[in-house]
């Protein structure tokens, strides 16, 4: 139909992008990301602090600036020259700007290190960081930069100055590039390169508007869409590419354009269909986690992935409709009796040496994985924050100089947030908790508790001695949490522990708890989704293992390069530190759908050929010559794809694409090309086997297009092409 159709089709799809990128033009700005993150104790404490302090948040989004200033070497901050100094940038930073709320000096706040070295000024503004206009930031600039020309070192912390983090947007053109690059070599034709990436182009185009319509109804973020467009571009060229791989393969046979392209919808389309929902199911599941963030860039990728399996199934035959030669290779497009592929091509060989020697290949596989796998080990979760950026940013600078200056643990107070409504004096209990806090080993200070209007809530903030991303410092926190009963003793009140470091803390912990029984969840669901496909119940166990395989190896990978620096330089990669607490689970899920594709597409074709007559050892060099190549090629497509995020400077994103371009690799290229294939030659007729009572239960779902041999087309000349041998039954 859409062959036939084809200007409907093709205009259908131009005029949903039109009318979704208007509804974008009249949508409102997205939100920020933010860092709300149900069911821990952080998010209680600030839920607790937001209802007892009224006001006390209508600030929290502001910009804010921490000007931090060290001391020449053999002198000190109060000095009178360089005390006046600062005196100046803090009494012109509010004159220069009417956004300015107010700078408060250090030597009024009392924010001088206890060795005179270093002190830093409080500015704070009426409105948030992306509101600032370019004079207010440059006023603050050059006042900081006049501090400097006077001998002072001045580095600024905070969202004023922060540096903006790189787009990316180069290296995402050339990831375009490489796969463009990939297509032709693998099509040997200008339009079969350019119909892919035309289609997955559109897709992504309609996906990323439809975000920004809904973004501020539905709370998309930057890291939504960003997200979205990776795994948009990826899925889409391939999906794209499978179905006009199949269409080339069905005119080689000898098919006129129209039941090629049935054939290859039927066929490909199918695995298309079941290896997109793959993604959807492994994406939607990301909610169960129960992070909102988490939950939003599932949604939004998986409605992205369906919108490139509609757009596979409909506008990409439309195309060939429009292109039905053009899409061939040089050669076949010469030959009057069509152009089949070689059986010796480079597949068939490599699935012969692998059914030669499946033991050692397997073996190898296994232990090349397994190795890979072993950083994970030392898996540490968190959130990045200015220590992980180059020492060339003035944040990083400002982080270091107040670390030294003040202690490591002065860029993460806890807070601690005391609900005394319960006491009958307040401000005793109050005491009594931070006097047993202050107390605690590795804590340096408390400061004063401050109550709320209502006098039934106070908090204050504890400063630990390490820094905030140290294993002492989590160790810290749970050690006040494990004590809090003998805290709260007595006082008849209750605390909590929050604050930026907290929260990385608890998010870290809630993330790593939540990772084995999502992996779990997502290796039962291969099982059985890939047990409905292929009818079999060792072939599912065999990709579930591949899949475990994969993800773990590309884990490992992430820890060495983004927690132990191993190659960092390579990737642009300026400081190592924790790895992002979301990005394991993320990885886990969009690593699933992708194994899934590769799986379909690749073990599809085996089956094919063993359900029209192949013994099983044929059947996994059949599957090889037809699919190994473009198998292959979807790969290096969708690692030059993520690769191009990895210039991104959105740290997650930066990680992610990191991880997915590994993953595939390990996915298609070692376990899908290797341990597959080694695992079907050993099996043997025992990989297809099935048991009667489970195959009457489980629905037919016919990926590999049996159907189509097996009963009547509609179309005559179809029927009378299709040539093929009868189904085993």
């Amino acid at each position: 139909m859409a062959f036939r159709r084809r200007w409907y089709v093709t205009i259908v799809w131009l005029a949903i992008f039109g009318a979704v990128a208007f509804a974008s033009t009249t949508a409102g700005d997205p939100p920020p990301d933010t860092g709300s993150m149900p069911g821990i104790e952080a998010q209680n404490a600030y839920d607790l602090m937001a209802q007892r302090f009224p006001g006390a948040s209508d600030g929290a989004d502001r910009a804010t600036a921490k000007i931090v200033f060290v001391a020449p070497e053999g002198q000190k901050i109060t000095d009178t020259g360089n005390r006046a100094v600062i005196e100046k940038l803090v009494a012109e930073a509010p004159a220069g700007s009417s956004q300015v709320a107010g700078a408060v000096s250090p030597f009024r706040a009392g924010t001088v290190s206890e060795d005179d070295s270093t002190a830093y000024a409080s500015i704070t503004y009426k409105v948030p960081s992306k509101e600032l206009t370019e004079d207010t930031k440059a006023h603050l600039q050059q006042a900081v930069d006049e501090a400097r020309d006077a001998g002072l070192t001045v580095d600024a912390a905070g969202s004023v100055l922060a540096s903006s983090p790189a787009a990316g947007g180069l290296s995402e053109v050339a990831g375009i590039v490489i796969a463009a690059l990939v297509l032709l070599v693998t099509f040997g034709s200008m339009v079969a390169a350019g119909l892919p990436l035309l289609t997955a182009v559109l897709g992504v185009g309609i996906s990323m508007v439809a975000i920004m319509a809904l973004g501020s109804t539905l709370g998309l973020s930057t890291t939504s869409s960003s997200l979205s467009s990776m795994l948009g571009l990826a899925v889409g060229i391939d999906y794209a590419l499978f179905v006009v791989s199949r269409y080339r393969e069905e005119r080689g046979r000898g098919h006129q354009p129209r039941q090629a392209a049935g054939l290859a919808v039927g066929t490909a389309g199918s695995a298309v269909v079941f290896a997109g929902l793959t993604v959807v199911i492994a994406l939607a599941g990301l909610s169960v986690v129960g992070v909102p963030t988490l939950t939003k860039m599932g949604l939004s990728a998986a409605g992205t992935v369906l919108v490139a399996v509609l757009i596979a199934l409909t506008l990409v035959p439309a195309l060939l409709g429009f292109f039905p030669d053009a899409v061939l290779s040089r050669r076949a497009r010469r030959s009057t009796t069509g152009h089949t592929e070689s059986s010796g091509n480079a597949g068939t060989r490599w699935a012969r040496f692998v059914l030669r020697r499946p033991v050692p290949v397997l073996v190898a596989s296994l232990i090349g994985l397994g190795v890979l796998a072993v950083p994970m080990l030392d898996l540490q979760l968190g959130m990045p924050g200015d220590e992980t950026k180059s020492t060339a940013t003035t944040e990083r600078r400002a982080y270091d100089e107040l670390a030294e200056g003040f202690g490591p643990g002065f860029n993460g107070p806890l807070t601690i947030v005391v609900d005394a409504g319960n006491t009958g004096e307040p401000e005793t209990a109050v005491r009594a908790i931070a006097d047993e806090i202050d107390a605690t080993e590795g804590i340096v200070s408390v400061s004063e508790a401050r109550f709320n209007p209502a006098g039934d809530t106070a908090m204050f903030t504890a400063t630990p001695s390490t820094a905030p991303t140290s294993q002492q410092t989590m160790d810290l926190v749970n050690l006040i949490r494990e004590q809090r009963p003998a805290t709260e003793a007595g006082t008849g009140a209750t605390f909590m522990v929050t604050g930026t470091t907290a929260v990385n803390i608890d998010v870290a912990q809630k993330m790593q708890g939540a990772l084995i029984p999502y992996l779990a969840v997502v290796l039962g669901l291969a099982f059985l989704l890939l047990m409905v496909v292929f009818r079999s119940l060792l072939v599912p166990l065999k990709a579930a293992l591949g899949f475990l395989l994969s993800v773990l190896a590309s884990l490992g990978t992430v820890v060495a390069v983004f927690q132990w620096g191993w190659g960092a330089g390579l990737i642009g990669l300026q400081q190592t530190g924790p790895i992002i607490s979301m990005m394991p689970i993320m990885v886990v899920g969009i690593t699933f759908g992708l194994a899934m594709d590769y799986e379909v597409f690749l073990v599809s074709r085996m089956r094919e050929a063993y359900i029209h007559g192949d013994e099983p050892r044929q059947a996994v060099v059949t599957g090889f010559r037809h699919s190994a190549r473009v198998v292959v090629a979807a790969a290096l497509i969708m690692m030059a794809v993520f690769s191009g995020f990895v210039g991104a400077g959105l740290s997650m994103i930066k990680m992610i694409g990191f991880s997915l371009a590994v993953a595939v690799l390990f996915d298609a290229i070692v376990v899908r090309m290797a341990f597959v294939p080694a695992v079907l030659a050993l099996l043997g007729e025992r990989a297809w086997w099935l048991p009667d009572w489970l195959g009457r239960l489980l629905p037919r779902v016919d990926v590999e297009g049996a159907a189509l041999a097996s009963e009547p087309a509609d179309d005559p000349a179809l029927a009378a092409t299709t040539g093929r041998e009868p189904v085993r039954r």
